[in-house]
């Protein structure tokens, strides 16, 4: 269908007889970017000031700004603590034996904790922890700590290392114990997020665990081998 503002005679002549309304006109860019200018001149200027901005400007504003600036304030002050409290980690601490209790098990309510039992002679250990590193930077809403596993259990075997459990609680919703459980002596960072994320400790935005693609490929390739292996079974069968 042709556009009824588009400049062309036919267009013209069916405005002329009222057939198509009058053409719209395009708004005058100068008028609109006065308007916006207008109507950010009317908005109170404390509504552009952080908090220190505000104690300083108080003695300039009437009464009924003094009102609209407390309940301004409370709303920024509130914001920045949800804020604060949402962000208050973003890193893998060192904890000992004895903070065990207070970090992990009686954490504050509703709060996912991760933490890593490892040792420094364990390679994979050392993996963990850089993979770990990474992801509490990304998720600064859980807490992630690590601590020598010497100090929290005695005699724990290196065959269980390294040790990954994740605590909600005071419950433990999820262990990864050892290293194949752990993901591999190759395992990437996208890997151990996707795992953390399964049990629901992290919100990652991975769409698919990364490890289905390779899955997925030996399972092609074993699939090749059995046909390979089975046709060469038929012809040797065959040549007898």
């Amino acid at each position: 269908m042709q556009d009824p503002n588009e400049d062309t005679e036919w267009n013209e002549i069916l405005r002329d007889f009222g057939i198509l309304p009058p053409k719209e006109e395009p708004e005058d860019e100068t008028e609109e970017m006065v308007s916006h200018s207008q109507k950010e001149a009317m908005v109170k200027p404390y509504e552009k000031m952080n908090l220190a901005q505000l104690k300083e400007a108080e003695d300039e504003f009437d009464e009924e700004d003094i009102k609209a600036i407390e309940t301004y304030r409370e709303k920024r002050l509130q914001e920045w603590k949800a804020l604060r409290k949402k962000q208050k980690f973003g890193e893998l601490r060192e904890i000992s034996g004895n903070q065990y209790v207070n970090e992990v098990t009686n954490a504050e309510k509703d709060l996912w904790v991760i933490i890593h039992l490892y040792r420094s002679s364990v390679p994979m250990c050392l993996l963990v922890n850089q993979h770990l590193s990474l992801i509490a930077r990304k998720f600064p809403e859980t807490k992630f700590v690590k601590a020598i596993v010497n100090s929290c259990i005695q005699h724990y075997h290196d065959n269980c290392l390294p040790t990954i459990f994740v605590y909600k609680n005071g419950q433990i919703e999820g262990k990864f114990i050892g290293i194949i459980e752990c993901g591999g002596l190759n395992l990437k960072l996208e890997e151990l997020e996707w795992k953390l994320s399964k049990v629901g400790a992290i919100q990652t935005d991975l769409e698919e665990n990364p490890k289905k693609g390779i899955a997925d490929m030996m399972a092609s390739s074993i699939r090749n081998i059995s046909i390979y292996d089975s046709d060469s079974s038929n012809s040797d069968n065959d040549g007898k």
